[in-house]
């Protein structure tokens, strides 16, 4: 049975006459989905401080947008910091469809989020967006004392997509650390619904391919605009699922700063964010896995648990506490 908000969003949807995505040119589509936002979301919640922020790229600069939480100003000290990419298909999204989501999430974790806003498909193809938010991740700690932040406790997360590049930018800066390179030390991932397997194999691409807004020809829709190129999609930057398990710093499996993930119930891609390789027992390490709040990929607009500390198997921790 379909969660009744969820049955009432696409009935809105239908009623205002939003056609499919994959109907539509990218151009089109991200016309529709900035538009939507303003019967589909809450009204922007108001934060302690909004700034615009440009960003070097690696194709040029970058838009970002810092949020600091309403009660900040009761807070001594920097804050910690959540970089956030956006969800969309890598095709469509930008700050504003996620300003409403960004607010939220400073104001329930009390921490800091810088939003980017990374190239989109089909004007820039993969591995575009990866090399975008890896670079912006890399920036905010550069630049966090004039930021007002802690560089030593940042965070990355996104939804859908945006979940997809948060995991692996996490993996990209872990791998950097092993070689002994210029890294930054990730003390979270909030992975909400991620795309983690662009193949396209799970069972949900036909049980669940159509009637949720997420169907199966949107899914395809965004894959032939992110990645034109089929053979690239068991590139691990592609699919997350697809990465090497072992750390090469520790050498114990899937080292990476631990996860909160938040998975939906109703999409075709449903099964590919809980495809996350389980951290085994004896890494001591903790990540939360949610499924009740989001009916579907893409329905996420509900107050955020605050963060709370959690090891990694090299000894990693994060906390918006400190």
């Amino acid at each position: 049975m379909l969660d009744p908000q969820a049955r009432a969003l696409l009935d809105l949807m239908e009623a205002r006459g939003v056609p499919p995505t994959h109907t539509l040119t990218p151009a089109e589509a991200r016309r529709f989905y900035r538009e939507r936002r303003f019967f589909s979301q809450p009204d922007p919640a108001p934060v302690g401080e909004l700034r615009e922020l440009s960003l070097p790229g690696p194709a040029g600069a970058l838009r970002a947008r810092l949020y600091r939480p309403l009660q900040a100003a009761q807070q001594a000290g920097v804050l910690p910091v959540l970089v956030y990419f956006h969800g969309g298909g890598w095709v469509i999204g930008d700050l504003d469809t996620h300003d409403s989501l960004c607010r939220q999430l400073a104001n329930g974790s009390g921490c800091a989020v810088v939003a980017v806003d990374y190239r989109l498909g089909p004007e820039a193809v993969f591995p575009a967006a990866v090399e975008d938010c890896v670079a912006a991740t890399r920036w905010v700690q550069e630049q966090a004392v004039g930021l007002g932040l802690d560089a030593s406790r940042i965070a990355v997360g996104g939804d859908s997509a945006g979940g997809n590049l948060a995991a692996v930018v996490a993996i990209t800066l872990r791998d950097a650390a092993a070689r002994g390179e210029a890294s930054v030390a990730l003390r979270h991932q909030l992975l909400i619904y991620p795309a983690t397997d662009m193949r396209a194999v799970a069972p949900s691409h036909s049980s669940n391919g159509q009637g949720y807004l997420l169907t199966a020809d949107t899914i395809a829709y965004f894959r032939g605009h992110y990645i034109p190129d089929r053979g690239q999609d068991s590139d691990w930057r592609a699919s997350r699922r697809c990465c090497a398990r072992t750390c090469r710093a520790c050498r114990r499996p899937s080292c990476s700063p631990p996860a909160s993930t938040r998975c939906a119930t109703r999409a075709a891609s449903t099964p590919t964010g809980s495809a996350l390789p389980a951290r085994p027992r004896s890494t001591s390490a903790s990540s939360a896995s949610s499924t009740a709040s989001s009916p579907w990929a893409g329905c996420l607009m509900r107050p955020t648990p605050r963060w709370t500390s959690a090891p990694g198997c090299c000894g990693a921790r994060w906390s918006a506490e400190g």
